[in-house]
């Protein structure tokens, strides 16, 4: 092969290279670009930082890389974070209404006292997610993995929790009107002294695998076991 053929080849891989990278997600995001309203960090890795106290209002997190970061008191209204990497996030006391966080990865993620009314989780991965005192009113938790996650003193109003694993998720002391339950895997789920009345979709077989007491107010049809299935369980 002739030097000049050789070079003209090697330039137009280089090109070719290059003109990826320019037009990957990652490159066209402003990556680089101070947090703010309407900000283009899609694809973008802001993995263990402090975001604390930011308006991320209508901003594209699309598949960011969010893991670890320190994100209380934002307010994310509207905000795209579809798909994106929030593991142990802490994102507790931020506004989330109407938020899109569909397929999330946010195992263990810490969302106490978040409002989160219309926000979507659907076919998220929230294994041990914290939702501690926050407004899940008409959110879309619909296929999520929410097994061992924390609803105490939630209010889960209207919200849609189908074809779900709820596995060992706490619900104590929550708000459950009009919460449709349908399909969802409730085995050891914790409804102890919780009002169940308003509750949606919830069938005998579910109630027979969780976990509840004396003070558990059933919906009209149902009865409560002759023996809870539940126990101390770390």
């Amino acid at each position: 092969m002739g030097l000049h053929r050789f070079a003209n080849m090697a330039l137009a891989v280089s090109c070719l290279t290059i003109g990826s990278f320019a037009f990957s997600p990652a490159a066209e995001a402003g990556c680089t670009d101070s947090p703010d309203t309407g900000v283009d960090w899609s694809g973008c890795r802001k993995r263990n930082l402090i975001l604390s106290g930011y308006d991320f209002s209508g901003a594209n997190m699309n598949k960011a890389d969010l893991f670890a970061s320190d994100m209380r008191e934002t307010k994310m209204v509207g905000t795209d974070l579809t798909r994106a990497t929030m593991t142990q996030v802490n994102i507790s006391d931020s506004d989330l209404t109407n938020a899109n966080l569909s397929k999330v990865d946010g195992g263990r993620m810490v969302l106490q006292n978040v409002q989160l009314t219309g926000s979507s989780f659907e076919k998220a991965e929230l294994f041990r997610a914290d939702f501690a005192g926050s407004n899940l009113t008409n959110a879309d938790l619909n296929k999520t993995e929410l097994g061992r996650a924390n609803f105490n003193d939630s209010n889960l109003t209207g919200a849609q929790i189908t074809f779900t694993n709820l596995a060992r998720a706490n619900f104590k002391g929550s708000t459950m009107v009009g919460t449709d339950l349908s399909r969802s895997w409730t085995y050891l789920t914790q409804f102890e002294g919780v009002d169940l009345s308003g509750v949606v979709n919830l069938s005998q077989e579910q109630l027979e695998l969780s976990c509840g007491d004396s003070d558990t107010k059933l919906p009209a049809g149902l009865t409560a076991p002759a023996k809870w299935p539940c126990g101390s369980d770390d």
